[in-house]
């Protein structure tokens, strides 16, 4: 004898697209991205005897190291602009976005355990990495700025109005390694070794975008590759505008941003799909 089916009165459903960022719930959550990124800026230099002024010695030792190999040894040229200059210009901005994209890549396996406790939206984290990151770069910034006054007083650089470009430039860094962070973080829930792979990975990408080197010393087939580097319109767009040095052109940011927006679109989606089910895997 079949029994009666069971009609439910009320059904609980996740209202979940895997292409929504939920800006609006983030909102709400605001306070927890503050108190996010104030723990990722007060744990980076926590038991540091210099403390926030390793801003300041990181980017300068490296634009040194960077000086005496690639700009003595090696003799890569610079397009003009004074080498100093030109090496921290590539220095401060890749700081940036490979310390975002290595911070949000290890979103899901380093928040595991606040993630299996409370809810809120998954992408505050990979958010507050962005932001905390944000304020190292301005402190960095702020040193490429003093380095760029006294070129400037001297006469040996010429910048132009693409600098008004600059926000810009750094929203795309920001959306560009948010974008590959969110892929790689729900990929590292189910292959580990992805993380230590990518660690590599972002060593090697660093020599195949323009940061020690002008887009315009290249050969042939690599100028045409670099073209479809997203990071190359904006590391070139940057040096344009506030050096006046660079093969640069509009359309080199258009590809950039055009291939970010997609691999950002690729980001969500993957980890609005893996945050549903990733206390399973990690």
């Amino acid at each position: 004898m079949n029994e009666p089916q069971q009609k439910w009165t009320e059904t609980i459903e996740a209202n979940h697209s895997l292409f929504d960022l939920k800006p609006q719930e983030i909102w709400r959550y605001r306070d927890l991205v503050y108190m996010f990124v104030k723990r990722d800026f007060v744990s980076s230099f926590k038991q540091t005897i210099l403390g926030p002024i390793w801003f300041f010695i990181n980017p300068i030792l490296t634009t040194i190291v960077y000086l005496i190999v690639f700009g003595r040894i090696a003799n890569l040229p610079t397009d003009g602009a004074p080498p100093l200059l030109f090496y921290l210009a590539g220095v401060t901005l890749w700081n940036y976005f490979s310390s975002c994209l290595l911070g949000t890549s290890s979103t899901f396996v380093g928040n595991a355990s606040i993630f299996g406790k409370v809810y809120f939206p998954r992408l505050v984290s990979p958010l507050s990495i962005v932001i905390s990151n944000l304020m190292r770069f301005a402190v960095q910034f702020l040193l490429f700025i003093m380095g760029w006054v006294y070129y400037l007083s001297k006469g040996e650089i010429h910048p132009n109005i693409w600098i008004v470009a600059t926000p810009f430039l750094i929203l795309l860094m920001a959306l560009f390694a948010l974008g590959v962070g969110m892929i790689f973080s729900a990929l590292t829930t189910k292959y580990k070794d992805l993380s230590m792979l990518l660690g590599f990975g972002v060593s090697l990408y660093m020599y195949a975008t323009p940061v020690i080197y002008p887009t315009s010393s290249l050969p042939g087939i690599f100028k045409k590759m670099a073209f479809y580097n997203p990071l190359t319109g904006i590391f070139e767009c940057f040096k344009y505008a506030w050096l006046g040095v660079g093969d640069f052109s509009p359309a080199m940011l258009m590809i950039s941003t055009f291939i970010i927006i997609i691999l950002l679109v690729i980001g969500t989606v993957t980890f609005n799909k893996v945050e549903k089910t990733f206390m399973d895997t990690v």
